[in-house]
């Protein structure tokens, strides 16, 4: 549920288009779900550097002058998701910094699970740290690798990393798209009017009008230079894990990830999801705008009206003021408003992508119970979320998960339910349009496929 989740961060990268800062800023716009707390731009033409960061959205961050002003031919771009704490300018990325005379950048999706242990042996070795990122562990490397080109210094880099990391790099005259061994966070590679084009999901390309050509493998890395794009495999071992709730929630549905169709994938979880549950109502609905698709797809599977029984307020950001203590109770009805003329006296089948701590779905259930319904039934199209994410997902401790500490009768009558039903972790993984081992689903069975390191600490460091 999107106030309970948050997912850190979207890659956009161009080699060689004149046009390079309006291309970042439009595939940054379309990736804008994936991080709303900051954003960042580094372009070049080969004699000059220009940067532009800043806390805000892409379209505050940056006008027409300051587009105008990012003259260059290629670059790399970033959206960085809201975290818990405050926010930090120093923490924006790309991550850039000056060594040997060169500029060099780096821009990150996902999370280093030894990225304390690295961090320690670099500080021993002299190293001296701006921000409180992991993703600066990484160009901390780079920089003190004894490869002899970017290639070789890159490879002895991404070995030395553990965890999830989908990665733009950025030097003098080359861009560098990389992923981890796993796989984890998507990485796409796209191309217009002859030039190169990445970003974390394909729907940044139908924005700028580039076809797509295909994913950034696990375990490979791929240099973009005047010679074109050369591909590298870095990784002595590949055991793909792409996340699963990449699908459930994160990725727009417009998009292919890891090469399939969200949209698809969703409507599937629903269908699944139908198949499973033994609910029988008037009208199926969504709460806008993450369950919208899975709830299609069940009420098309029952045969059961779809209704938006609930409008979302699109214009409210996280700095809306609340100036009365009435407005601040009724709280839930400022993004989402139930339509009584449609849920008055109607056996409600509520579809949603997943819960996490419980609270925010308890007041939207609320607010239909409010609005006269009849009966209220509660779908989810993935399983309980029992553990913790160390890869990139802001999922909370073990302790604040509800389904780590209650059992689905218990989360019904918390939840004030008629029923509950979560999608079976068979079911989710048969509407994947990819083999089920593929992929990583730690969230809901504790199993990781990357073991975290003994001191890591999944809140150490600002993100």
């Amino acid at each position: 549920m999107k106030n309970d989740i948050r997912e850190n961060c979207g890659l956009a990268g161009v080699f060689r288009h004149k046009q390079a800062a309006e291309i970042l800023y439009v595939s940054l716009f379309s990736l804008q779900h994936r991080g709303q707390e900051s954003c960042g731009i580094i372009v070049a033409d080969g004699s000059s550097v220009n940067i532009h960061r800043s806390v805000g959205l892409v379209s505050d961050v940056f006008s027409q002058d300051t587009i105008k002003s990012l003259k260059g031919d290629f670059g790399i771009g970033h959206v960085r998701y809201s975290t818990t704490g405050s926010c930090s300018a120093r923490n924006i990325q790309p991550f850039s910094v000056e060594y040997k005379g060169k500029t060099w950048a780096v821009a990150h999706n996902g999370n280093l699970v030894n990225s304390k242990t690295l961090r320690t042996k670099l500080e021993r070795h002299g190293s001296i740290f701006q921000t409180g990122m992991d993703s600066e562990v990484i160009i901390h490397l780079l920089v003190r690798s004894n490869g002899s080109d970017i290639k070789e210094k890159l490879i002895h880099t991404l070995r030395q990393l553990k965890g999830a990391f989908s990665l733009l790099v950025f030097t003098e005259n080359s861009i560098i798209a990389a992923r981890d061994a796993n796989g984890f966070r998507p990485l796409s590679i796209g191309k217009m009017n002859g030039s190169y084009v990445i970003a974390s999901e394909t729907c940044a390309f139908d924005l700028i009008g580039a076809e797509y050509l295909r994913d950034v493998e696990p375990g490979e890395m791929v240099i973009f230079t005047d010679n074109g794009m050369e591909s590298h495999i870095w990784a002595e071992k590949i055991h793909r894990s792409y996340c699963i709730f990449e699908f459930i929630y994160f990725a727009r549905p417009d998009s292919k990830i890891f090469s399939k169709s969200v949209y698809l994938t969703r409507h599937r979880l629903g269908e699944n999801l139908a198949k499973e549950s033994r609910f029988d109502g008037d009208m199926v609905m969504p709460m806008p705008d993450s369950g919208s698709i899975a709830a299609l797809g069940f009420s098309q599977k029952k045969n059961i009206p779809f209704e938006f029984g609930v409008i979302r307020n699109h214009y409210v950001g996280r700095t809306f003021i609340q100036p009365s203590q009435k407005m601040r109770d009724a709280g839930v009805k400022i993004k989402l408003n139930p339509v009584r003329e449609i849920v008055s006296g109607k056996r409600v089948i509520v579809i949603e992508d997943s819960i996490v701590r419980g609270t925010t779905c308890r007041n939207r259930i609320k607010s239909l119970w409010d609005a006269g319904a009849k009966q209220v039934m509660l779908g989810i199209s993935c399983p309980p979320i029992i553990s913790p994410c160390f890869y990139g997902i802001d999922f909370p401790s073990k302790q604040e998960l509800i389904a780590s500490t209650k059992r689905v009768e218990e989360i019904k009558e918390f939840l004030g339910l008629d029923g509950l039903h979560y999608l079976s972790l068979r079911g989710m993984l048969d509407a994947m349009l990819l083999p089920g081992e593929h992929f990583c689903t730690a969230c809901f069975t504790g199993k990781y496929p990357v073991k975290p390191d003994l001191d890591f600490n999944k809140y150490q460091f600002e993100k």
